[in-house]
């Protein structure tokens, strides 16, 4: 057995069991510390961006969405797949402001990269940092976000928000907190183009190679 740290899992077989729009689930074969050979479940998913926003007087942008999955509406930020063969990340976030806030940014910055649950899945998520708001066109809203109400929150009461239990959308307690922490530590964000090692494709490559993207 190797050492902690330095094993080697390859996966020795690998099964697609479905295969859909925005998710596939495959099963994969393992090779794990000791020989033995694990299943894993692992669901494929696009990668995705999220845009903390920002205004002149230092309040976030919010939506509150009905998310069916949980059967109620969250506190969210602004957000969206990478859906399209080759989409640029910085042009889905900007994209995506608009089409839920009628927003736009002047300045843009990334703010943190986010695996959301790497024990069945491969989404990631990369939240930007928007400041300099202006109005924008907003194309009508369809289904859910019809239904999508705007609240504008100062950071601070975004943070108690996170801390008492009102926010709980992931993406949207780590844009949160992220944020409050940059802010307090003064720290150095990464530009908007900062290359994004992590960013999920494989669901992409497949649709591709099935020719239901491209």
């Amino acid at each position: 057995m190797s050492e902690p740290g330095n094993h080697e899992f390859r996966t020795v077989d690998s099964r697609t069991q479905y295969s859909g729009a925005i998710l596939a689930l495959r099963l994969d074969q393992v090779h794990m510390p000791g020989g033995r050979v694990a299943e894993r479940e692992i669901v494929e998913h696009h990668g995705a961006v999220a845009v903390v926003a920002v205004d002149d007087d230092g309040a976030v942008v919010l939506i509150n969405q009905y998310r069916h999955p949980v059967g109620r509406r969250l506190l969210e930020l602004p957000a969206g797949l990478l859906d399209q063969p080759g989409e640029d990340p910085l042009a889905a976030a900007r994209r995506e402001l608009a089409e839920e806030t009628g927003l736009a940014a002047r300045d843009w910055s990334v703010l943190v990269d986010v695996v959301l649950s790497p024990g069945f899945t491969d989404e990631a998520l990369r939240v930007y940092l928007a400041t300099g708001l202006t109005e924008t066109e907003r194309p009508e809203p369809e289904m859910e976000e019809a239904d999508l109400e705007i609240v504008r929150m100062p950071l601070g009461d975004a943070v108690n928000a996170v801390l008492d239990g009102r926010i709980e959308n992931a993406t949207a307690v780590a844009g949160v907190l992220a944020t409050a922490a940059a802010r307090a530590g003064g720290s150095e964000l990464r530009p908007a183009t900062a290359p994004w090692p992590g960013m999920p494709t494989r669901l992409m490559d497949r649709q591709v190679a099935e020719g239901r993207r491209g």
